[in-house]
């Protein structure tokens, strides 16, 4: 007898029962799974190293790929390079740094970002981003849906007068 507290039971090889299983998905569709294809990216330099470039005048992007509804971005920062701030429209977003070190001013202060940290932001967040270090940076991008707006926001606090957030 089955000292288990269910009456359920699996007899036989649960994989041959396939409409019972989900199938994988062939892209995300949840926060969870925007983050996951983030970290994976950042993972596998092989997808974006070889495609990063440094412009002096502008900051440099690219789009990586595409998926239905979203789109991943790979940009470069020199030091002294930021976005203003802005909105990102009806688009939520994945920000990722995968080297150096980039700055997140919003009206509640700065964050340091450092290699590896991942922000999601909702539709409408105001933020602006900035290498503010001394070392180039780069950071992943996942906008779902795909960037469609990037509104400019004036009147940011000045970065003197905001309380560093830690990551």
């Amino acid at each position: 007898m089955n000292s288990s507290h269910s009456d359920l039971q699996i007899a036989g090889d649960i994989l041959e029962v396939q409409h019972l299983l989900q199938p994988a998905r062939e892209h995300p569709a949840t926060v969870a799974e925007f983050a996951g294809l983030a970290r994976a990216i950042a993972a596998d330099r092989s997808q974006w190293a070889h495609l990063v470039q440094y412009d002096a005048v502008s900051r440099w992007y690219h789009r990586l790929r595409t998926g239905p509804g979203y789109e991943v971005w790979l940009l470069s920062w020199v030091p002294g390079q930021g976005s203003g701030a802005h909105d990102h429209g009806a688009s939520s977003g994945v920000l990722t740094v995968l080297d150096g070190e980039l700055a997140e001013r919003t009206d509640r202060g700065v964050r340091r970002l450092a290699g590896g940290t991942q922000r999601v932001f909702a539709p409408g967040y105001v933020h602006e981003v900035v290498n503010d270090s001394l070392e180039p940076a780069v950071s992943l991008h996942v906008y779902y849906p795909g960037l469609t707006d990037m509104a400019m926001h004036a009147g940011q606090a000045s970065p003197a007068t905001q309380d560093v957030v830690s990551a």
